[in-house]
């Protein structure tokens, strides 16, 4: 059985940081593509980031290029994600998701794996 478990949330004021992590059991997913996505309170859930399989080609959403950093680890936490100069628009529930395929992409549908969430609250 495939399961995801993130952590690291919590709550943070504006210009601080957080680092996510991602803890996989069930499988290897060293092959694969993986993401990271957030959902706001009444809004969809959007994309965040990407990582090759490799660790060698990533996606950033613009909203968070040159602030957040994703990153492959080992197969029990086969993704991070450091985020920094967080703002309260930043604010959501943080998804670690796995792609089963080696192409990265920017669509939620493009997911096979999702896990449960990790709450980002970010004050001003």
């Amino acid at each position: 059985q495939v399961q995801l478990v993130e952590s690291g949330g919590g709550l943070v004021q504006a210009g601080g940081s957080l680092r996510l992590s991602c803890a996989a059991s069930g499988r290897t997913f060293s092959s694969y593509a993986m993401g990271w996505f957030r959902q706001a309170p009444g809004k969809e859930r959007e994309f965040v980031a990407a990582i090759s399989w490799s660790g060698g080609v990533t996606y950033y959403a613009d909203s968070v290029k040159g602030r957040f950093t994703i990153s492959r680890g080992n197969a029990k936490n086969p993704v991070s994600l450091q985020m920094n100069s967080l703002k309260p628009e930043d604010t959501a529930v943080y998804y670690c998701a796995v792609r089963r395929a080696v192409d990265l992409s920017r669509d939620r549908r493009g997911y096979d794996y999702w896990g449960q969430g990790t709450q980002v609250t970010v004050s001003s």
